[in-house]
């Protein structure tokens, strides 16, 4: 079974990159302008770690805590399952009024296409059900932590090499 998840997830990371190469380029762009900001939602809550406790910390970023705190060269990274998340529609929303510049990084269902209406940019993490097969049909093996992880980590290196282009 490890065999079969590895292929479907080696998969996952392609199709990321393939159909999101423009997301990235733009998302990167635009929070490389500012101060960066992280909010996720549950299991996404890896990335938040990641960034701030990570053998290799994305240097500056912070968590965001409360949109007063932000002004508008501030910039947001917003991690959820779905595109539908009450908790992310909610964040987006305050940050889309306050005029906050944020990308967001969720699996698109249709029932969150606001999300994508509101947001700056977006990547599509591109996970609608779990990798692998079990004997009834269905499917199980729901990595969207190890997705977002592969899109923090894109996103990191692609403002990395922004900012170094800068400094030059």
């Amino acid at each position: 079974m490890l065999k079969i998840f590895t292929t479907q997830l080696t998969g996952l990371f392609k199709r990321i990159e393939e159909k999101e190469e423009y997301s990235f380029e733009d998302g990167a762009r635009l929070l490389a302008q500012g101060s960066i900001y992280i909010f996720a939602t549950k299991e996404m809550k890896a990335v938040e770690f990641e960034a701030l406790e990570g053998a290799e910390p994305f240097k500056g970023v912070k968590i965001f805590e409360r949109v007063e705190e932000l002004t508008d060269s501030d910039r947001v990274l917003l991690f959820t399952r779905y595109s539908s998340d009450a908790a992310a529609l909610l964040v987006a929303k305050q940050l889309h009024e306050k005029g906050i510049p944020f990308v967001a990084v969720a699996t698109v269902v249709p029932e969150g296409e606001e999300l994508q209406e509101i947001a700056d940019s977006v990547i599509d993490l591109r996970l609608t059900k779990g990798l692998l097969p079990d004997d009834e049909g269905n499917r199980y093996g729901y990595p969207s932590s190890m997705a977002a992880l592969f899109v923090y980590y894109g996103l990191k290196f692609t403002v990395d090499e922004i900012l170094a282009e800068y400094q030059e």
